[in-house]
């Protein structure tokens, strides 16, 4: 097939490599340089998100925020200037699950068909074409689509109609979050008793507080490799997302505003660029202590 890739960062540019090996001609846009690798493998670079419209079949979109891939679908030279009847889009960022609904309606009037497909499992996932991919969409565009989906994640789950995509993204987003914190308080906890906190998180691995989090975050934060896989922004951002949606559904959501405060203390600090496991250290801000080991 003809496709299209719009939004070529840490995640995007891995996805777009899968569709490409996988054979499928692909035409890009990016508002940074188009990765040399993709060039190479035959990508195509477009000037503008219109002409990789017109140009392919189904244009993909992984983009940082709501705004942005408003910008992309209807501002000048987006999107829908260069889309026709049999076209799809499919939206895998992560963004307003109200604004996707209405970005749906728009698109589908063109003749068009949408999906919103956002993931989960950062750029580990996106490299390993292992992503978990929760979809927003009709069902036949589900099923025309899905072996597209397939070359970029594992758990690929037609959730319902479009929007159910980027509502299951912002539970998503909300259970990551509150598992970092929890992890986090629980190393900076035994530290500060004096327990060595490797051999803490080594012990409670084998028993029912294991989880991917404690797996994978518990040892960035042990090792202090907090290079961005997901950054603390962009989870600043879907927890955002999480409180407006909170307040115009009348809906409590307490643990999730108390995270949003402690990305808001990295933030602070600076530190919004690092991977959100990074949020370890508004909690040893607060506690004095570092689970990083003393110089020698």
């Amino acid at each position: 097939m003809k496709l299209g890739f719009i939004g070529l960062g840490i995640m995007g540019a891995p996805m777009a490599a899968h569709l490409r090996a996988a054979g499928h001609e692909l035409f890009v846009h990016t508002r940074s340089r188009v990765p040399q690798a993709l060039l190479d493998a035959g990508a195509v670079r477009c000037a503008d998100a219109a002409g990789v419209a017109r140009a392919a079949e189904v244009v993909f979109l992984m983009l940082p925020d709501t705004p942005d891939v408003e910008a992309v679908l209807f501002g000048p030279k987006g999107v829908a200037e260069g889309l026709g009847p049999g076209r799809a889009v499919v939206d895998m960022s992560s963004i307003s699950p109200i604004e996707t609904q209405a970005y749906a309606a728009r698109i589908e009037a063109l003749g068009a068909d949408w999906l919103d497909a956002p993931v989960s499992g950062g750029e580990v996932g996106a490299k390993a074409a292992s992503l978990t991919i929760m979809v927003g969409g009709r069902d036949a565009v589900f099923q025309r689509l899905q072996p597209l989906l397939a070359l970029m994640g594992k758990a690929i789950t037609h959730v319902g109609p479009p929007g159910a995509g980027q509502i299951t993204k912002v539970a998503n987003q909300i259970i990551v979050a509150l598992n970092i914190a929890a992890v986090s308080e629980a190393l900076v906890f035994a530290a500060k008793a004096g327990a060595d906190p490797a051999k803490v998180r080594q012990a409670l691995m084998g028993g029912f507080a294991s989880s991917r989090i404690l797996e994978v975050h518990g040892e960035r934060m042990l090792k202090r490799t907090f290079a961005p896989g997901f950054r603390i922004k962009l989870h600043q951002k879907d927890l955002a997302l999480a409180l407006q949606g909170a307040r115009a559904l009348g809906v409590a959501l307490p643990q999730t505003a108390g995270v949003a405060q402690l990305m808001q203390v990295c933030a602070a600090q600076g530190l919004q660029d690092l991977d959100h496991s990074a949020l370890v250290q508004a909690l040893e801000l607060m506690a004095g202590h570092s689970l990083a080991p003393a110089p020698v």
